[in-house]
């Protein structure tokens, strides 16, 4: 089984974009990810993927890496552009069975929306690959820290996200493997029949993530755990010059998205 595929897993090495603060990593995500979606054309796109396939050379990710890694959520382009050719009309129609017509503007906005949702999940992808989970959340908390001036729990907001994302890899991993064990019994996956076939899979799936959130949770008592209360860090987090520029350049990108979008 090769767990370095899973979506959420940190890829250990060395590159400028691993060194980056967390925080500059996560508003550069954000600003890419407004760009994706105000997006009108395929020339931004272009764009995009060209920022997006640089970025990836600097983080020293290999290709196939960052391709097994988005494969999980791969489901959400494929549902994406099903109901956009089916429900989506406009220009010549190719085929009809009912409400359901496949036609040219569908078909052209399925490929669009899809080439856009597959390079959000590249981005998205690339902040788990070069950011550990323990950073994510320390940046996530640093950036709603002015929140927490009006009541706003930022630094139990932070933990419960960074919990999700270092659970992900492992509740993947529990599936593979409560799958591979009921398929090697015989059982099949499978929606026909009654829900016994379905049971036999999800029904160790969820004790196992419950007993690893039992665990998680005493752990934490044991460890007197109360939130953010006297709380200090290992390794702080600086914002330095090489951070500025990286900002600085993906302002240039929202920008020049901006241009992209009313010449064409």
């Amino acid at each position: 089984m090769n767990t370095d595929a899973l979506f959420g897993r940190y890829w250990d090495t060395k590159s400028p974009i691993h060194s980056l603060d967390p925080r500059g990593k996560l508003i550069a995500l954000l600003v890419i990810t407004i760009a994706l979606l105000t997006a009108g054309n395929y020339a931004v796109l272009g764009l995009e993927a060209v920022l997006i396939a640089v970025l990836y050379a600097l983080s020293h990710v290999p290709v196939q890496q960052a391709f097994r890694s988005i494969a999980p959520l791969s489901f959400i382009v494929i549902m994406t552009a099903i109901f956009n050719i089916l429900f989506i009309q406009g220009g010549t129609v190719y085929a009809s069975w009912g409400i359901f017509v496949i036609s040219q503007g569908g078909i052209e906005s399925a490929i669009f929306l899809s080439i856009r949702l597959t390079l959000m999940l590249f981005i998205a992808c690339l902040l788990t690959l070069t950011t550990t989970s323990m950073d994510i959340t320390s940046a996530f908390e640093s950036l709603l820290s002015p929140l927490s001036h009006f009541g706003v729990p930022t630094h139990e907001i932070s933990e419960v996200m960074g919990m999700t994302l270092r659970f992900i890899p492992q509740v993947v991993e529990e599936w593979r493997d409560i799958r591979a064990a009921q398929m090697s019994r015989g059982a099949e996956l499978s929606t026909r029949g009654n829900g016994r076939k379905l049971s036999s899979f999800f029904i160790p799936l969820f004790t196992s993530a419950f007993r690893h959130a039992e665990t998680l949770s005493l752990a934490m008592d044991a460890r007197c755990y109360h939130g953010n209360q006297g709380r200090t860090r290992l390794h702080p987090l600086i914002f330095t010059r090489k951070d500025t520029v990286s900002l600085i350049l993906v302002a240039l990108d929202l920008v020049a998205c901006v241009v992209l979008n009313i010449v064409f």
